[in-house]
């Protein structure tokens, strides 16, 4: 192994240590939450339950506000976009962002930042988070567009085409829109669509016109 290879093996083991560190952190955070309510808790008890130290906590969070959100953005088995984006031939755009959309809104994730806004409606301050959270998502996902587009589109278009698709998505976890999650039953809320439907239909939009 050169000097190169061994630099990057030691880049790469830092990384995960520190995306676990930032994972056990945010666990933490949110089961806290979900235990005691945001007032019932404190960093030290985050800090106590992952087995760091204040410190630690300070080098990844700037409150137990940002700690409980960031649940959501530490996935544990990170999406490959790229071995899927791969299997689309000539892949538009629109269809890009369609599967990275699938890829990021998984099951756990909705339950997830649905649990976050239900909280967020007793403590306000969560509120900045969450928004931080879609702005994250769509970020990356116009990042993966623009990758993958390899040139063939206007600059501003990644951020435009998503912009509107994860916009549509707000009024979905806010409780706006009555929509059938993958871990709900019909007999807990009225919503005539799943979720993968409604976000099918919002691509069929974009697609075909409105």
């Amino acid at each position: 192994m050169n000097l190169l290879e061994l630099s990057d093996k030691q880049t790469n083991l830092r990384d995960f240590k520190k995306e676990k560190t930032a994972n056990k952190l945010a666990d933490a955070a949110f089961e806290l939450a979900l235990e005691r309510g945001l007032d019932g808790f404190v960093v030290n008890d985050i800090v106590q339950r992952a087995g760091y130290s204040r410190r630690t906590f300070a080098n990844y969070y700037s409150c137990k506000e940002e700690a409980v959100v960031a649940v959501v953005l530490n996935p544990k088995e990170p999406p490959q976009v790229q071995e899927l984006i791969t299997e689309i031939e000539n892949a538009r755009p629109i269809d890009i962002l369609y599967h990275v959309m699938k890829m990021q809104f998984t099951a756990d994730l909705l339950k997830k930042v649905r649990q976050i806004v239900s909280l967020s409606r007793r403590y306000p301050t969560l509120e900045p988070y969450i928004l931080s959270v879609f702005q994250h998502f769509q970020i990356e996902a116009v990042n993966t567009v623009s990758r993958f587009s390899n040139g063939h589109y206007p600059e501003e278009y990644p951020y435009l085409l998503a912009g509107a698709v994860y916009g549509s998505v707000l009024p979905l976890v806010d409780g706006s829109l009555n929509i059938l999650f993958p871990d709900q039953s019909t007999d807990e809320i009225s919503g005539d669509l799943t979720f993968e439907q409604y976000l099918d239909t919002a691509f069929n939009h974009l697609r075909n016109g409105f």
